[in-house]
């Protein structure tokens, strides 16, 4: 399979000239931040990852934007105060993707957990427990204070069984009372940290991203790098190396001849449910509760699914985080300890993944007190390699923008440069010029509507996908004959070859897995499989065979890592 034009230009470029200020191993959400924030400072830097953009713990979300009401228990005050800051920075940048989410807590004790949470405050004690009422009702009074300055969302509301189950039926009759706050969704974060590439590479000429680069050695000022393509390796001379491979950062490390251990991950794993039953009872909001155990599970409205989440488990190595059977039967009997009347089994589930949150190295025996906040872990130069290592340990979807400031004002210290611009109120991709009301949002699809041929209902989807980007979407599809799919009336063939042309794509996962939803909806079928990978193929010049090997290659994946099994495609012997 061969590089594309695009891909091949920088590759020469960096063949010619191999000196870079700033090298980042790892396009995660850190990485892709800091590349960007970089990027605005008109420094030239390097992205790579040895997979493709978002596609490792950036990729095995809550799809939550929250301020993390559970840190305060923690005495984590910094990391709550900077998490609410960020969420509602994300609400305004990136509206097209980040909306306001209420979230409600079923409780089933009135004072549960009453002298637990304080001493494990002070760090007198860390045996988990279910949270009462009254702890919960402390917890978001403090939450609320944080938030009310901002006023962004409201405060949190509490309402007693009978006014909880007049509103949810379907809920326990067991329950003392509910309470709701409010946070943040993100239903597709990994299409966020792509416009977030995009956007680098559009404001400068010397940022540039490569998927499916590995970094595999380091000779004194130089780093090698393998390209997954060709087999083909190429050096690279950087003054600041910034290793941003979340739970692969000791393996990143190793691979330059450095011998750390910096992170202690744990895996959290998740369902997707197709339940219209459960998916009804739960409405536009998310569920949040916690066993006698102490352990958190929640329900969240996924498009017309139901997501299922998450286990908190130590993890050697992050390749290899799966979701178990163990942790199924736990999710599903957590449920129905909320939800009695709904029966869910495993013929519900239509897609599981399970990743590895990037924590420090810790020897708490309880991975639900290590620290979630992040920190910069320094390798000086010396030795065998004469550039320094930045080494981003922590870090979440919430408050990526405040890190990679951070890390930006760090290396912009070591090279001796001022800051240029700051990040914390630009408009993320299709984030700018949105409609901030129904008015202004009719006015666009009209517009729009105007100088396209598209029928409205097309307009409102791709608008509803791509925010305002739909415009080029739109203009992209407009231009040539293009036909809906027939085995997926809600994607056409232009639109496909629109984010196979702009976005980077270089295997059919990439599409299936991160440019949409189509796989985790669990609307993937064999037929529309085959059908993705002709348009994919003709787009990027694969040959037949090449066609049938994307489509096992895809097949294998959803089949390892996500439970998921299409039966026979055209590539099945």
């Amino acid at each position: 399979m061969r590089n594309s034009d695009a891909r091949d230009r920088v590759l020469d470029a960096l063949c010619q000239n191999p000196e870079i200020s700033v090298l980042i191993i790892g396009a995660g959400i850190n990485g892709i931040a800091t590349f960007r924030d970089l990027a605005l400072q008109g420094i030239d830097v390097l992205l790579i990852d040895q997979a493709d953009f978002c596609s490792g713990a950036s990729a095995a979300s809550s799809h939550m934007i929250h301020g993390g009401i559970r840190y305060l228990e923690n005495g984590e005050f910094r990391l709550v105060r900077e998490a609410v800051h960020e969420r509602n920075n994300l609400l305004r940048n990136a509206p097209h993707y980040v909306k306001p989410l209420s979230t409600t807590i079923p409780i089933f004790k009135w004072f549960s957990g009453i002298f637990n949470a304080p001493l494990k405050f002070l760090g007198w004690r860390n045996k988990p427990t279910e949270r009462g009422a009254l702890v919960i009702k402390l917890g978001l009074l403090m939450y609320d204070a944080y938030t009310r300055l901002q006023g962004s969302v409201p405060k949190h509301t509490w309402a007693f069984r009978k006014q909880s189950l007049e509103k949810y039926p379907q809920l326990n009759p067991a329950i003392m009372c509910t309470a709701t706050y409010y946070d943040a969704m993100i239903p597709t974060p990994e299409r966020l940290g792509l416009e977030l590439i995009l956007e680098a590479e559009a404001v400068s000429p010397g940022a540039r991203a490569l998927n499916y680069m590995q970094a595999i050695a380091a000779d004194k000022d130089g780093v090698r790098l393998k390209d997954e393509f060709s087999d083909e390796t190429l050096m690279v001379k950087p003054k600041i190396v910034i290793n941003a491979a979340g739970p692969w950062i000791d393996f990143a490390n190793a691979a330059l001849g450095l011998k750390t251990k910096m992170v202690g991950g744990t895996k959290g794993s998740h369902l997707v449910l197709d339940h219209p039953q459960l998916r009804s009872a739960i409405g536009e909001q998310e569920f949040f509760f916690e066993n006698k155990d102490g352990r958190i599970v929640l329900l969240f409205p996924l498009m017309d699914k139901v997501l299922v989440g998450t286990s908190d488990i130590r993890i050697e190595d992050p390749s290899e985080a799966r979701c178990t059977q163990e942790e199924i039967d736990y999710f599903l009997t957590m449920i129905e300890k909320v939800f009695p009347q709904i029966k869910v089994t495993a013929s519900d589930i239509v897609f599981t993944y399970s990743g590895v949150r990037p924590l420090p190295s810790s020897a708490s025996s309880l991975t639900g007190q290590i620290s979630r906040d992040h920190k910069i872990d320094v390798i000086e130069s010396g030795g065998q390699i004469h550039f320094p290592i930045l080494c981003l340990i922590g870090g979440k979807w919430t408050s990526f923008r405040a890190f990679s400031e951070e890390v930006t004002n760090v290396v912009l210290e070591r090279l001796g440069l001022e800051r240029l611009v700051t990040t914390k109120h630009l408009a993320i991709g299709g984030g700018k010029g949105y409609p901030r009301d129904e008015n202004a949002r009719e006015a666009l699809l009209t517009a729009r509507g105007e100088e396209t041929a598209l029928p409205r209902q097309r307009l409102i989807t791709l608008f509803e996908r791509y925010g305002t980007r739909f415009k080029e979407v739109a203009s992209f599809i407009d231009a040539g004959r293009d036909e809906v799919l027939s085995q997926h009336a809600d994607y056409s063939q232009r639109e496909i070859a629109f984010l196979v042309g702009e976005e980077k794509i270089i295997h059919l996962d990439d599409l299936v897995l991160r440019r949409s939803l189509i796989a985790m909806l669990g609307e993937l079928t064999p037929e529309l499989l085959d059908e993705l990978a002709q348009i994919v193929g003709e787009s990027l010049g694969w040959s037949d065979e090449e066609v049938l090997a994307e489509v096992q290659r895809t097949a294998a994946i959803l089949q390892d890592k996500h439970a998921v099994s299409l039966g026979k495609t055209r590539s099945t012997p």
